[in-house]
């Protein structure tokens, strides 16, 4: 049996149709949205180190959760929904990050659904931490250039993807995209000296 991708309008339409309150949409839904976050949660995960237990499942799990809860969303496109979900699973990271360095440092202990499914090494956890700070600071700039990154680097979209979500064109995203990558490798590349 040959498996037939829904077009992005399907999927736009089913959104449409559960942000209105049609529960039968999100059972309709649930399959395809399952598919995306599985492909976004490997994006996320091809970045850790070899030799590390990492579960996409439990990633996609927890980020399905949180997305279902989202009822006041109103859903404007597949790609609106690819970024959510990849901020989503950012956060989702970060937070088990931070987690694993506080537990290193004997904090109080913070449970994180992910503890028992994810296990972040020590440089990986900071790198985690440097680029969600960094991106934080950049959103205090340029809201639209963080954006850019999400979207491009976690969410794995085109220039042409990223353009219609953020209804710029593609030289713009371009644009950004290069602004923003240079200048998120300069902050992070200041941090990295200073604690050295």
């Amino acid at each position: 049996m040959i498996h037939v991708a829904p077009s992005p309008d399907e999927v736009t339409q089913l959104l449409f149709d559960w942000s209105n309150g049609n529960e039968s949409a999100l059972e309709s839904l649930t399959p395809l949205v399952y598919a995306e976050l599985h492909r976004l949660a490997h994006r996320h995960m091809r970045r850790e180190r070899t030799g590390h237990t990492l579960q996409t499942s439990a990633l996609v799990n927890e980020a399905y959760m949180k997305l279902v809860d989202q009822r006041k969303v109103h859903w404007q496109s597949r790609a609106h929904f690819l970024s959510i979900a990849s901020r989503l699973m950012r956060r989702i990271l970060v937070d088990h990050a931070r987690a694993h360095n506080r537990d290193k440092r004997g904090g109080g202990a913070l449970q994180v659904t992910l503890d028992e499914a994810v296990f972040v090494s020590e440089g990986r956890a900071a790198e985690l931490i440097a680029l969600d700070d960094a991106l934080t600071s950049l959103a205090t700039i340029d809201q639209r250039k963080t954006q850019v990154v999400e979207l491009r680097f976690f969410a794995g979209m085109s220039v042409e993807e990223t353009a219609e979500v953020l209804h710029v064109s593609a030289v713009t995203v371009m644009r950004d995209w290069s602004t923003a990558k240079a200048w998120l490798h300069r902050t992070i590349e200041a941090v990295v000296t200073t604690a050295e």
